[in-house]
Protein backbone atom coordinates (compact mmCIF):
# COMPACT_ATOMS: atom_id res chain seq x y z
CA UNK A 1 0.00 0.00 0.00
CA UNK A 2 1.49 3.20 -1.31
CA UNK A 3 0.80 6.30 1.01
CA UNK A 4 1.44 10.11 0.22
CA UNK A 5 1.45 12.42 3.53
CA UNK A 6 0.64 16.22 2.06
CA UNK A 7 0.74 19.22 4.56
CA UNK A 8 -1.04 21.93 2.42
CA UNK A 9 -0.34 25.58 4.48
CA UNK A 10 -1.28 28.60 1.99
CA UNK A 11 0.55 30.99 3.90
CA UNK A 12 3.67 29.38 4.97
CA UNK A 13 6.39 30.34 3.78
CA UNK A 14 6.74 26.54 2.57
CA UNK A 15 3.54 26.14 1.48
CA UNK A 16 3.32 22.26 0.72
CA UNK A 17 5.31 19.89 2.11
CA UNK A 18 4.93 16.00 0.82
CA UNK A 19 6.04 12.56 1.86
CA UNK A 20 5.90 9.76 -0.81
CA UNK A 21 6.37 6.26 0.61
CA UNK A 22 6.44 3.75 -2.10
CA UNK A 23 5.78 0.04 -1.79
CA UNK A 24 6.67 -2.38 -4.50
CA UNK A 25 8.26 -5.95 -5.25
CA UNK A 26 11.61 -6.37 -3.99
CA UNK A 27 12.49 -7.71 -7.65
CA UNK A 28 10.82 -4.84 -9.27
CA UNK A 29 14.21 -2.73 -10.79
CA UNK A 30 14.24 1.35 -10.85
CA UNK A 31 16.97 3.58 -10.63
CA UNK A 32 17.23 6.61 -8.25
CA UNK A 33 15.88 10.18 -8.93
CA UNK A 34 17.15 11.84 -11.83
CA UNK A 35 16.46 13.37 -15.44
CA UNK A 36 15.57 10.06 -16.67
CA UNK A 37 13.41 11.39 -19.05
CA UNK A 38 14.50 13.74 -22.28
CA UNK A 39 11.14 14.31 -23.58
CA UNK A 40 10.74 15.92 -19.95
CA UNK A 41 13.57 17.88 -19.82
CA UNK A 42 13.91 19.34 -16.35
CA UNK A 43 12.08 16.63 -14.73
CA UNK A 44 13.51 14.66 -11.76
CA UNK A 45 12.42 11.25 -10.30
CA UNK A 46 13.01 7.64 -9.34
CA UNK A 47 12.56 5.55 -13.02
CA UNK A 48 10.55 2.11 -12.76
CA UNK A 49 12.45 -0.27 -15.26
CA UNK A 50 10.17 -2.44 -15.84
CA UNK A 51 7.79 0.38 -17.76
CA UNK A 52 10.07 3.43 -17.63
CA UNK A 53 7.74 5.78 -16.39
CA UNK A 54 8.35 6.84 -12.36
CA UNK A 55 5.58 7.20 -9.47
CA UNK A 56 6.63 10.49 -8.30
CA UNK A 57 7.98 13.39 -10.41
CA UNK A 58 9.13 16.66 -9.45
CA UNK A 59 9.28 19.94 -12.18
CA UNK A 60 11.65 22.49 -9.90
CA UNK A 61 10.72 24.68 -12.61
CA UNK A 62 7.00 25.15 -11.61
CA UNK A 63 7.49 24.53 -8.80
CA UNK A 64 5.26 21.51 -8.77
CA UNK A 65 5.49 17.71 -8.06
CA UNK A 66 3.00 14.53 -8.93
CA UNK A 67 2.82 11.74 -7.63
CA UNK A 68 0.69 8.22 -8.24
CA UNK A 69 -0.87 5.66 -6.17
CA UNK A 70 -2.70 2.70 -7.49
CA UNK A 71 -6.24 2.85 -7.00
CA UNK A 72 -9.72 0.83 -6.42
CA UNK A 73 -11.91 -0.36 -8.95
CA UNK A 74 -12.67 -1.87 -12.90
CA UNK A 75 -9.22 -2.53 -14.03
CA UNK A 76 -8.41 -2.08 -18.35
CA UNK A 77 -8.88 -4.72 -20.79
CA UNK A 78 -5.25 -6.50 -20.46
CA UNK A 79 -5.64 -5.92 -24.71
CA UNK A 80 -5.39 -2.12 -24.27
CA UNK A 81 -3.19 -1.41 -20.98
CA UNK A 82 -0.82 1.00 -20.57
CA UNK A 83 1.53 1.76 -17.72
CA UNK A 84 0.98 4.53 -15.30
CA UNK A 85 4.26 5.45 -14.81
CA UNK A 86 3.36 7.88 -17.53
CA UNK A 87 0.96 9.94 -15.71
CA UNK A 88 3.11 12.03 -13.03
CA UNK A 89 5.41 12.65 -15.57
CA UNK A 90 2.53 14.22 -17.75
CA UNK A 91 0.78 16.07 -15.08
CA UNK A 92 4.35 17.11 -13.54
CA UNK A 93 4.87 18.75 -16.78
CA UNK A 94 1.14 20.40 -17.12
CA UNK A 95 -0.01 20.55 -13.61
CA UNK A 96 -3.14 18.81 -15.17
CA UNK A 97 -4.51 15.58 -15.47
CA UNK A 98 -3.38 14.29 -18.63
CA UNK A 99 -5.91 14.34 -21.71
CA UNK A 100 -7.36 11.39 -22.67
CA UNK A 101 -9.23 8.49 -22.87
CA UNK A 102 -7.94 6.84 -19.24
CA UNK A 103 -9.84 3.64 -19.87
CA UNK A 104 -6.57 1.94 -20.80
CA UNK A 105 -5.01 2.46 -16.96
CA UNK A 106 -5.66 0.74 -14.26
CA UNK A 107 -7.03 2.88 -11.64
CA UNK A 108 -5.08 5.15 -9.75
CA UNK A 109 -4.76 8.09 -7.46
CA UNK A 110 -2.97 11.08 -9.30
CA UNK A 111 -1.39 13.83 -6.97
CA UNK A 112 0.05 17.37 -8.29
CA UNK A 113 1.03 19.72 -5.66
CA UNK A 114 1.88 23.74 -6.68
CA UNK A 115 1.76 27.18 -4.85
CA UNK A 116 -1.50 27.40 -6.16
CA UNK A 117 -2.94 24.38 -4.27
CA UNK A 118 -3.11 20.68 -4.46
CA UNK A 119 -5.23 18.80 -6.58
CA UNK A 120 -6.42 14.75 -6.42
CA UNK A 121 -7.74 13.02 -9.33
CA UNK A 122 -8.70 9.42 -8.86
CA UNK A 123 -9.96 7.30 -11.72
CA UNK A 124 -11.68 3.70 -10.87
CA UNK A 125 -11.78 2.97 -14.41
CA UNK A 126 -14.82 4.09 -15.02
CA UNK A 127 -15.25 7.95 -13.90
CA UNK A 128 -12.54 10.80 -12.62
CA UNK A 129 -12.77 12.18 -9.49
CA UNK A 130 -11.71 15.65 -8.78
CA UNK A 131 -10.75 17.01 -5.38
CA UNK A 132 -9.17 20.62 -4.49
CA UNK A 133 -7.23 19.20 -1.25
CA UNK A 134 -7.85 22.10 1.75
CA UNK A 135 -5.55 23.18 4.01
CA UNK A 136 -3.81 20.83 6.55
CA UNK A 137 -2.04 17.37 6.76
CA UNK A 138 -3.74 14.52 4.29
CA UNK A 139 -2.69 10.89 3.92
CA UNK A 140 -3.82 9.23 0.67
CA UNK A 141 -3.12 5.53 0.34
CA UNK A 142 -4.75 3.14 -2.58
CA UNK A 143 -8.43 3.38 -1.33
CA UNK A 144 -8.78 7.01 -0.99
CA UNK A 145 -7.63 10.07 1.05
CA UNK A 146 -10.91 10.77 3.34
CA UNK A 147 -10.16 9.63 6.99
CA UNK A 148 -12.33 6.53 6.88
CA UNK A 149 -10.70 5.00 3.53
CA UNK A 150 -7.54 5.88 4.83
CA UNK A 151 -7.65 4.12 8.31
CA UNK A 152 -5.63 2.97 10.79
CA UNK A 153 -2.60 4.26 9.07
CA UNK A 154 -3.71 7.48 8.72
CA UNK A 155 -5.24 7.75 12.53
CA UNK A 156 -2.04 7.49 13.94
CA UNK A 157 0.52 9.09 11.33
CA UNK A 158 -1.59 12.56 10.33
CA UNK A 159 -1.66 14.26 13.85
CA UNK A 160 2.10 13.06 13.81
CA UNK A 161 3.21 14.90 10.86
CA UNK A 162 0.75 18.08 11.68
CA UNK A 163 2.47 18.53 14.89
CA UNK A 164 6.18 18.14 13.53
CA UNK A 165 7.92 21.22 12.46
CA UNK A 166 7.36 22.01 9.17
CA UNK A 167 10.59 21.22 6.66
CA UNK A 168 11.51 24.65 4.51
CA UNK A 169 12.14 24.64 0.65
CA UNK A 170 15.21 26.96 1.23
CA UNK A 171 17.26 25.87 4.99
CA UNK A 172 19.12 23.08 5.26
CA UNK A 173 17.02 21.79 8.44
CA UNK A 174 20.14 19.14 9.55
CA UNK A 175 19.48 20.08 12.97
CA UNK A 176 17.53 18.53 16.26
CA UNK A 177 14.03 19.38 15.74
CA UNK A 178 14.13 21.11 12.29
CA UNK A 179 11.31 20.20 10.32
CA UNK A 180 13.78 18.14 7.77
CA UNK A 181 14.67 15.48 11.02
CA UNK A 182 11.05 15.29 12.12
CA UNK A 183 9.46 14.72 8.74
CA UNK A 184 12.24 11.95 8.13
CA UNK A 185 11.73 10.29 11.00
CA UNK A 186 8.33 9.99 10.57
CA UNK A 187 8.48 9.43 6.65
CA UNK A 188 11.05 6.40 7.75
CA UNK A 189 8.19 4.87 10.07
CA UNK A 190 8.35 6.37 13.39
CA UNK A 191 10.06 3.39 14.94
CA UNK A 192 6.55 1.24 14.61
CA UNK A 193 7.21 -2.44 13.53
CA UNK A 194 6.95 -3.37 10.01
CA UNK A 195 4.13 -5.70 11.15
CA UNK A 196 2.06 -3.16 13.08
CA UNK A 197 -1.15 -2.64 10.86
CA UNK A 198 -0.59 1.45 11.56
CA UNK A 199 2.82 0.66 9.97
CA UNK A 200 4.10 2.69 7.32
CA UNK A 201 7.30 1.27 6.19
CA UNK A 202 6.05 -2.08 5.62
CA UNK A 203 8.14 -5.66 4.30
CA UNK A 204 6.14 -8.99 4.10
CA UNK A 205 7.55 -11.98 2.87
CA UNK A 206 4.92 -13.89 0.44
CA UNK A 207 4.06 -17.64 -0.02
CA UNK A 208 5.12 -18.38 -3.10
CA UNK A 209 8.79 -16.55 -2.32
CA UNK A 210 8.80 -13.06 -2.81
CA UNK A 211 9.09 -10.12 -1.15
CA UNK A 212 6.48 -7.13 -0.92
CA UNK A 213 7.32 -3.87 1.20
CA UNK A 214 8.64 -0.61 1.10
CA UNK A 215 11.31 0.35 -1.61
CA UNK A 216 11.71 4.11 -0.94
CA UNK A 217 10.97 7.18 0.36
CA UNK A 218 10.89 10.81 -0.91
CA UNK A 219 10.53 14.35 0.43
CA UNK A 220 9.37 17.20 -1.37
CA UNK A 221 9.18 21.22 -0.17
CA UNK A 222 7.63 23.57 -2.27
CA UNK A 223 7.91 27.37 -2.00
CA UNK A 224 7.88 30.89 -4.00
CA UNK A 225 11.10 30.11 -6.10
CA UNK A 226 12.06 26.97 -4.55
CA UNK A 227 12.06 23.34 -4.19
CA UNK A 228 14.20 20.63 -2.29
CA UNK A 229 13.75 16.98 -3.09
CA UNK A 230 15.40 14.08 -0.24
CA UNK A 231 15.09 10.83 -0.86
CA UNK A 232 15.95 7.41 1.00
CA UNK A 233 16.92 4.45 -1.16
CA UNK A 234 16.95 1.93 1.88
CA UNK A 235 14.28 2.66 4.23
CA UNK A 236 15.41 0.23 6.54
CA UNK A 237 18.55 2.66 7.10
CA UNK A 238 17.84 6.10 7.63
CA UNK A 239 21.92 7.27 6.92
CA UNK A 240 20.28 6.85 3.54
CA UNK A 241 18.56 9.56 3.36
CA UNK A 242 20.41 12.09 0.89
CA UNK A 243 19.62 15.23 -0.75
CA UNK A 244 18.86 14.88 -4.36
CA UNK A 245 17.86 18.54 -5.62
CA UNK A 246 17.77 22.02 -4.03
CA UNK A 247 16.25 24.77 -6.56
CA UNK A 248 18.03 27.59 -6.07
CA UNK A 249 21.44 25.88 -4.89
CA UNK A 250 22.96 25.89 -1.87
CA UNK A 251 25.67 29.01 -1.73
Amino acid sequence: MCTVIIGVEPGAETPVVLAGVRDEFAARPWEPPAAHWPEFPGLVGGRDLSAGGTWLAADPGGPRVAALLNGCGREADPSARRSRGDLPLRAAASGELPQGDLSCYDPFHLLVADLGGVRLWTWDGRDVNDDKLPAGVHVIVNSGWDRAAAGARAAFFRPLFAGAGRPSARDTGDGPGEGWAAWRGLASGAGLDLTDPRALVVREELADGRVWGTSSITLVALAAGALRYEFCPRPADPGSWHEVMRVPGTA
